[in-house]
């Protein structure tokens, strides 16, 4: 018996519709794109919430803990006010008050 196509059926379907049995390569292939695409997005967000740590890395340790502590609230509260205050105080340096006091603390020991 000869087969014959339905009235309503074309002769040419395009090349990403799948015949029965066999594999859906555009299917297969948008799945990847997505993970790949969520896994890069994901990538993307966490440096941009680092950025202030990397920022205040040559900092004093009181500020680059300072600076972590505001982007890991802002991490898991998703709040953008405390990773601006994070990339602020990131950009600003501080004055070093500790080593001239420490200096004065050393002459005063040595004088008395």
């Amino acid at each position: 018996m000869a087969e014959s196509l339905h009235l309503a059926a074309v002769a040419h379907v395009p090349a990403f519709i799948a015949a029965p049995g066999e594999t859906d390569v555009l299917m297969n292939v948008m799945i990847v794109f997505v993970l790949l695409l969520v896994l890069l997005v994901g990538v993307l967000y966490l440096r941009l919430h680092a950025l202030p740590e990397h920022m205040a890395h040559g900092a004093s340790k009181v500020q680059l803990q300072l600076v972590a502590v505001l982007s890991l609230i802002a991490l898991f509260t998703h709040n953008h006010l405390f990773w601006i205050a994070a990339l602020l105080l990131a950009l600003i340096e501080f004055p070093d008050f500790s080593t001239p006091v420490s200096s004065m603390a050393e002459s005063l020991r040595k004088i008395a």
